[in-house]
């Protein structure tokens, strides 16, 4: 077996790659014997296919739901049970001015005495969809409603009150502070004059009271230093005395001492504002003593400090009356003297 197996050659393969050499022709030739499904699956494996794809099945469901959408929005079908003013389409949508006059319209025809326009659940529903909406007209007061009903009857040739009565109901409204009364610069011509209401003016009321605070303050800070701190002991204390003695004691005496320097200077006060007739600018009057000097008048004539014209203000009717045009300048257009 030994003698055998040495007789035995067994040859030695190489399993190295031996480069293999092709003409043109020859590599054509194989190219093209290739099969057509293996050119076709690389390119469906391929990036820019897949994507196409994609944008091609998104394309179509975009479609399909834009057909769904218009096709529920159809003018066939129709909620009759949503009313002209709930309705959220562009077609039927009211504005909030139109909303607003059909409820004053409904309290008119409802207060007067006509028939009902509409149902109390229709007006409920109105006046819900006037609060939400952040209207004024449905949190007026008996009297600013009665005001606008007037308003409105009397446009529609049905006035319900006297000249009189409106005109006393107006004041009373802007004594009151209401802005339904209060309009703009406007002409009259009956009276052939130009009028604008005028309005209180909170602000500079208030800061009249500025000064005589500080003073108030200044004043609980001498007695703090001449009692040796006191107040401010009395301001340290431990919850709740603290808090119960700032804003119960402290700050009601700051108060009535600001009140009684105002009132010692400024007597029966009273500040409007409002816009010129002429040019809208807005001009400012004092009604009211100060120390010993006292106005003494119902009606001040003020100087237009935008165009220079003289308006009147009226403290019983809170009117601004145009009086004079402002005067032309000096020696403008005038023919000089020889």
């Amino acid at each position: 077996m030994a003698a055998c197996a040495s007789t035995l050659q067994i040859p030695a393969y190489s399993f190295a790659a031996q480069p293999v050499s092709l003409s043109s022709s020859q590599r054509l030739a194989s190219t093209s014997s290739l099969p057509a499904t293996w050119g076709n699956a690389r390119q469906a494996s391929s990036p820019s296919h897949g994507r196409q794809q994609r944008f091609a099945v998104r394309a179509a469901a975009a479609e399909e739901a834009a057909k769904k959408e218009s096709g529920n929005g159809s003018d066939s079908e129709v909620d009759n049970h949503i009313l002209p003013y709930c309705d959220i389409t562009k077609r039927r949508q009211r504005t909030l001015g139109e909303m607003e006059q059909e409820f004053l319209l409904a309290l008119q025809a409802y207060y007067i005495g006509q028939e009902p326009i509409m149902g109390n659940e229709e007006f409920d529903n109105l006046k819900e969809e006037l609060l939400w909406e952040g209207s004024q007209v449905v949190v007026l007061s008996k009297d600013e409603q009665k005001f606008m009903e007037a308003s409105l009857a009397y446009q529609a040739g049905k006035p319900f009150m006297s000249d009189r009565e409106y005109d006393e109901l107006k004041r009373a409204l802007k004594t009151k502070g209401s802005k339904v009364a209060i309009e703009g610069p406007r002409c009259s011509l009956r009276t052939r004059k130009s009028y604008s209401d005028s309005m209180v003016d909170y602000f500079r009321m208030t800061a009249l009271n500025l000064p005589a605070a500080i003073l108030a303050l200044l004043v609980v800070f001498f007695f703090d230093d001449i009692s040796g701190f006191e107040i401010t002991y009395l301001l340290e204390l431990p919850e709740p005395w603290s808090f119960v003695f700032t804003w119960f004691v402290v700050l009601p005496i700051v108060y009535l001492l600001s009140q009684a320097i105002t009132n010692g200077i400024f007597k029966d006060f009273l500040i409007l504002q409002g816009p010129c007739p002429n040019c809208g600018h807005k001009n400012v009057s004092f009604f009211g003593t100060i120390l010993t000097v006292s106005t003494g008048k119902r009606v001040n004539e003020v100087k237009c400090e935008g165009c220079g014209s003289s308006i009147s203000f009226d403290l019983d009717t809170r009117r601004i009356t145009l009086e004079a045009l402002p005067p032309l300048a000096a020696g403008k257009g005038a023919p000089k003297s020889a």
